[in-house]
């Protein structure tokens, strides 16, 4: 473990403690593998610290942050509108929670899209918002890989949208790295990572990043989890004029995902 910043950099880091409640118990039969951890400074993409931060594993639901990127992509040129109507496809409406759990044939629109998977990382509305970018599924994720090399992903690969168990590849230094180009590339979208809930058919569902409204500065990103990849979080806060960015994989429980 390496640390080179200082207290008040780690700090920042760090998360409230007061969010124990909120633990989950590490599954029976899950892999433990080393937690990944890593902390950039947003300004210029130096590394405060690091732990274990270029072990390739497997990402969950971090996923969707490439699956969003490339949903900005298509509404910057003009290829998708937040208007526009996606259809629940029979496929996407057979993904695993977390879901929405609509129906084939269902529909929402692209900004409902957006936030039903930033805040509550649906893992059906994934699959349509890929079908209607990319046509299909498996193109889609042909072309997030694609966006990870251009952004120097080296690490980074993936075979579905949503995270759920497949063959997605990563590293907490390039999910940082993922991070950074959101906000460097999105500027304008990047709020709805901040989100706090999100209401369909008369249910609201609160984000799973509990860091937002907890800590202060806190604006996002994205949580995940699966039993081979532990509790993931790549979250952001900004005080001032400094924005962090921190990245933890591979964690036992929601609480000490969200503590560290």
């Amino acid at each position: 473990m390496t640390i080179v910043t200082r207290r008040t950099a780690y700090r920042l880091c760090g998360a409230a403690l007061l969010l124990g409640a909120l633990g989950a118990a590490w599954p029976a039969g899950a892999v433990t593998r080393p937690v990944s951890a890593l902390l950039m400074d947003a300004r210029d993409g130096s590394i405060l610290y690091a732990e274990n931060a270029g072990i390739v594993r497997r990402p969950a639901s971090l996923t969707k942050m490439m699956t969003l990127f490339l949903t900005f992509d298509a509404l910057d040129a003009g290829k998708l509108r937040l208007d526009d109507s996606i259809t629940i496809s029979r496929y996407a409406a057979s993904q695993k929670p977390s879901r929405i759990g609509f129906r084939p044939g269902a529909t929402m629109t692209v900004d409902q899209a957006i936030r039903a998977i930033a805040v509550v990382s649906a893992n059906d509305v994934a699959v349509a918002l890929a079908e209607a970018v990319g046509g299909t599924e498996d193109r889609f994720a042909r072309m997030m890989t694609a966006k990870a090399r251009a952004l120097g992903l080296e690490d980074t690969s993936f075979t579905n949208s949503t995270g759920l168990p497949g063959a997605n590849l990563t590293t907490a230094q390039d999910i940082a790295r993922l991070s950074l180009a959101l906000l460097r590339d999105h500027p304008g979208r990047y709020a709805v990572f901040a989100t706090r809930s999100f209401s369909w058919a008369g249910r609201r569902v609160q984000n799973h990043n509990h860091l937002l409204g907890a800590y202060p500065g806190a604006d996002g990103i994205k949580t995940g989890y699966t039993a081979e990849a532990g509790f993931a979080l790549a979250a952001s806060a900004k005080r001032g004029d400094r924005r962090l960015i921190a990245v933890v994989i591979g964690e036992r429980s929601i609480q000490l995902r969200d503590q560290r």
